[in-house]
């Protein structure tokens, strides 16, 4: 008998039908990876199961164990067995790690909490997930990939029978990577049925027992994994056929458009610690220089301080066209024509409960708007086009960001940007969540930018994807450069030899 069985699941919200009739099961002991493209359901699918969508507002069963259930909340799903890690993190920043880890489920004595268990249970967990942090720090300290391990912590934590994990490794180095698929086999061996959501097809291979393909709210097959290969899996997400993800790259080289001196970037919660240390770099008209390194290199930190938004002390220079500026703030930088894509587009790069429409101008009203009044048509006639360009899956403009999937947001994130008209762009983890379908069209994207004369500063935790797009390759180790490639010497082997500390000359 299965453990998990979902049935004929719908849901509608209003213009779309996010789930038509799907159904899926999952057995004890098992890994059963969903996979689509973005917007295909997945994540609404794993919300009426977490009880994030409660009972009365989807059609179809859940049944556990051979009897149907009905949650009304998170806390009955969670009481029922499962735990959830969305993609989009859950934890409150201003919380320490162990007070997120037990959140509502604190040890208590009379109603008083014990900080001293708590914080001894959340740092055996944090061993577990091999998380080397004090639990009483608070999760606003931390990175993407140290909070997405917190995440795992916690759903330890609840013992659950039947764990949901979307997109789990998406900000994971390869060793926090081994870490998880550990925790993944132990859980296995103890009977926990797992739900896996991926992009990354090559785990979805190596640790699925059977595959559900979702496209577009409906299911396309199941099957067991042996019985399948990544074409057929592609073809079923995408419903055609897809080629070379990368598109060939006939960048054109102009002229040196920006250049960054000597930067150097302060830990603003540990004093005298540096993040980034000395970074010079320079990219041209038409170019695409990658910045490769390991989690904590200080690839993100070193945009976002030349972004001026980086809340730790920089040092250094910046020039535009061969003009000395001076950056202090994001505004600063928007008016110097520098775009930027962040890593977090929740934290950073949308207003959620704004439409698309607002999200996609907000950067670049000004130049859409008279001096006094905004041109609301020749806002609205600018976010349709690039909406059109970027294929935004949505019903108009007026759609509500935060109602979108993944993907579909973070294509508006790019849009905002593009609508600035900036020179230079940079892209931090510009596919970060992203199916395999959509990641092309971002890559065709990239290409087209730089064919027409942008210049592009990219950020990637995928080695493939900074190899397969980047003219040049920068690497960072600790906050130093410790390599710099062309196109054509930029091997994998010789680019994470330098992502791990040895240096090479500059190219």
């Amino acid at each position: 008998m299965s453990l998990l069985e979902m049935r004929d699941i719908t849901k509608t919200f209003p213009g779309v039908r996010a789930l038509d009739g799907v159904s899926f099961d999952l057995y004890a002991g098992e890994l059963h990876a969903l996979v689509g493209e973005n917007g295909a359901g997945k994540s609404t699918l794993m919300k009426v199961l977490g009880g994030v969508y409660p009972f009365g507002s989807y059609g179809g069963e859940v049944v556990i164990d051979g009897r149907v259930r009905q949650f009304h909340s998170v806390r009955e799903a969670e009481n029922a067995g499962i735990a959830v890690i969305f993609q989009e993190l859950s934890l409150i920043k201003e919380l320490t790690i162990g007070e997120n880890i037990f959140l509502g489920r604190e040890p208590r004595t009379f109603g008083v909490i014990r900080w001293e268990e708590l914080y001894s249970r959340a740092q055996k967990l944090l061993d577990e997930v091999q998380l080397p942090l004090d639990p009483r720090t608070p999760v606003g300290h931390l990175g993407i990939g140290q909070q997405q391990l917190v995440e795992i912590a916690k759903a330890l934590s609840q013992e659950a029978r039947i764990l949901v994990l979307d997109e789990p490794t998406a900000a994971l180095t390869d060793a926090e990577v081994e870490t998880l698929f550990r925790i993944i086999n132990r859980l296995r061996a103890r009977g926990v049925g797992m739900i896996y959501i991926s992009h990354k097809l090559d785990e979805v291979f190596s640790m699925s027992d059977r595959i559900t393909v979702l496209r577009d709210g409906r299911t396309v097959g199941t099957e067991p994994t042996s019985a399948l290969d990544e074409p057929r899996v592609i073809a079923r997400m995408v419903g055609r056929e897809v080629g070379d993800i990368f598109p060939e790259a006939t960048h054109e080289h102009g002229d040196e458009i920006f250049e960054v001196r000597n930067m150097t970037v302060e830990d603003p919660n540990v004093r005298g610690k540096l993040l980034v240390k000395d970074v010079s770099f320079k990219v041209r008209r038409g170019e695409v220089l990658g910045i490769a390194g390991l989690m904590g290199a200080g690839r993100s930190d070193l945009l976002m301080a030349v972004f001026g938004a980086h809340p730790g002390r920089t040092t250094g220079e910046v020039y535009v066209a061969g003009e000395r500026v001076h950056i202090r703030r994001p505004s600063d930088a928007i008016a110097y024509g520098v775009g930027f894509v962040t890593e977090d587009r929740k934290r950073f790069g949308l207003v959620l409960d704004q439409t698309i429409l607002n999200n996609m101008t907000l950067a670049g009203l000004p130049r859409l708007s008279g001096r006094f009044v905004t041109d609301v048509d020749a806002e609205a006639a600018a976010g349709g086009r690039a909406m059109k360009d970027l294929r935004v899956k949505a019903n108009s403009v007026f759609t509500v960001a935060g109602t979108l999937s993944g993907g579909n947001q973070q294509k508006v994130v790019l849009a905002k940007w593009l609508l600035t008209n900036p020179r230079v762009l940079f892209l931090d983890e510009p596919t970060r969540g992203i199916d395999v379908g959509a990641k092309q069209e971002i890559y065709g994207h990239i290409n087209r930018l730089a064919q027409e004369g942008l210049a592009i500063v990219l950020v990637s935790s995928e080695l493939p994807e900074v190899l397969g797009l980047s003219d040049r390759v920068l690497v960072l180790h600790e906050g130093r450069v410790t390599g710099e490639f062309k196109r054509t010497e930029a091997t994998p082997e010789a680019v994470m030899a330098c992502a791990t500390g040895h240096t090479r000359r500059a190219a």
